[in-house]
């Protein structure tokens, strides 16, 4: 898992409440064995203006120019701004993939569903809460600064606006101990378990050697 400690980036306003996992990455594309390529597809029935389907090339699909992620003034937004209960609905990890390989970094919301967002952290996918009023000024920000960017520090737990006015938004967010550990070290559940590889080698070995009969057991 890719480490997390300072990012600073574009900030794109999903000015909507309550966006469920199937907006977030539509059911069809579930049915992939692969746990990539979901980033091109990710809020797929707001992007386009057709009906997306697994395989289908979407350069070549008509965009909703309406849609705020196909804004030009969003283009390689890394950071998203969304409002309360932000990926409510089904439990589908393929949620944060779709998000994390279009090429976000961080969710920044008043609210998240439990489950999405104990699957952030799995994936290295850091989601921010914040008081709504924060969460509103960061809008009114987003809306007003052209190419407005958000400045996020894990180890210090801030995200920083500096307005061309020269004001700035300083915020601090508290984050779990432990995730915020394994984020900044790049550490998924696998990750996690590698780092006592040495002594589950060595556990293996003593128990083969007290029990022979374990190597052919299947």
């Amino acid at each position: 898992m890719e480490k997390f400690n300072q990012h600073t980036g574009v900030v794109v306003p999903l000015d909507r409440a309550n966006v469920d996992t199937d907006a977030i990455i539509p059911k069809q594309f579930l049915k992939s064995i692969k746990r990539t390529g979901f980033g091109e597809n990710l809020f797929d029935e707001w992007r386009y203006l057709d009906q997306g389907e697994p395989g289908v090339d979407c350069s070549q699909r008509p965009l909703n120019e309406a849609f705020v992620l196909n804004f030009p003034r969003y283009q390689g937004a890394s950071i998203l701004l969304a409002r309360k209960n932000f990926g409510c609905g089904s439990s589908r990890e393929h949620a944060p993939w779709a998000l994390q390989q279009y090429g976000f970094k961080a969710v920044i919301a008043p609210s998240f569903a439990d489950i999405f967002f104990n699957n952030c952290f799995k994936n290295g996918l850091l989601p921010i809460v914040f008081p709504e009023e924060t969460v509103e000024a960061l809008f009114q920000y987003v809306h007003e600064e052209e190419g407005a960017t958000l400045s996020i520090d894990l180890s210090a737990q801030t995200v920083t606006a500096t307005k061309a006015t020269g004001a700035a938004i300083n915020a601090a967010f508290s984050v779990d101990a432990f995730r915020k550990h394994c984020l900044i070290n790049g550490f998924d559940d696998i990750g996690l378990t590698l780092q006592h590889a040495a002594e589950i080698k060595a556990f293996e070995a003593n128990r083969l050697s007290a029990q022979p009969w374990l190597a052919k057991t299947i």
